[in-house]
């Protein structure tokens, strides 16, 4: 293999905006006892770009009482449909094309069929949409990765640093991209999608990740109150019977 397309850009990041979650449609007069909902569970770009040139294939894992409960979804767009009556956690496995990520990411998203009171009684019209921002984040892309992705639609790349060169796109071998190749702009559920707003939700992930790490300073201070305090022995006597705590 040509070490040249193994080569890493340092101080370089590539990131991914991604959506994956859940649409779920009550069927009214045609549910029955076991398939009350029908469902589709999906992983897309934030912004229905083509997905399909980062990921290889993304494993979708049902409730055990499926039959054939893990799905493989090996072309864009990554999606499942299923019916069924009960809300159950799915695991979402992303695997990457060679060239960008050797490792695996695993998702958690938990299949909601019930509106929320506030939202109403059940109705065939009207899903119940529930849908999750996230970022992919690749540090150290290899060139042939970056060149690949620097004009996609889907990925914010970064300008290099001062003093790093590319070599010529002719002696990468790189693939046109086709636009409309896996977009899920003309998805017939796209009507239900969320617009997610980049700047909007890196505040917020920001400002979750603040509370977590006060939560964490809190909770260090309270463990050292406590190792700092003086140990206590306590005997308690009863009719027959003492029990010692040192």
């Amino acid at each position: 293999m040509d070490a040249s397309k193994n080569k890493k850009l340092k101080d370089v990041e590539i990131s991914f905006p991604i959506v994956y979650g859940t649409i779920s449609f009550w069927l009214g007069k045609k549910a029955s006892e076991y398939h009350s909902h029908r469902w589709t569970v999906y992983v897309r770009s934030a912004n229905n770009e083509d997905l399909s040139v980062i990921v290889k294939r993304v494993v979708f894992q049902l409730h055990p009482s499926f039959q054939n409960p893990t799905r493989v979804v090996e072309q864009a767009p990554f999606e499942l449909s299923e019916s069924g009556w009960g809300e159950f956690e799915i695991a979402i496995t992303l695997y990457f094309h060679s060239d960008v990520c050797e490792k695996r990411l695993d998702l958690f998203h938990q299949l909601k069929l019930y509106p929320e009171e506030e939202a109403g009684p059940q109705s065939t019209k009207k899903p119940v949409v529930v849908e999750t921002y996230d970022e992919i984040v690749f540090p150290e892309p290899t060139e042939v990765f970056f060149q690949r992705v620097q004009n996609h639609p889907a990925a914010n790349v970064p300008r290099l640093p001062p003093g790093i060169t590319l070599p010529s796109s002719s002696s990468m071998e790189i693939v046109p991209y086709e636009k409309k190749r896996g977009d899920t702009k003309d998805h017939h559920l796209s009507q239900w999608f969320s617009n997610f707003s980049e700047a909007d939700e890196l505040l917020k992930l920001a400002a979750a990740r603040q509370q977590v790490q006060a939560h964490i300073a809190k909770l260090r201070r309270q463990l050292s109150i406590m190792e700092g305090m003086p140990q206590q022995s306590k005997v308690l006597s009863g009719p027959g019977q003492q029990f010692g705590h040192i």
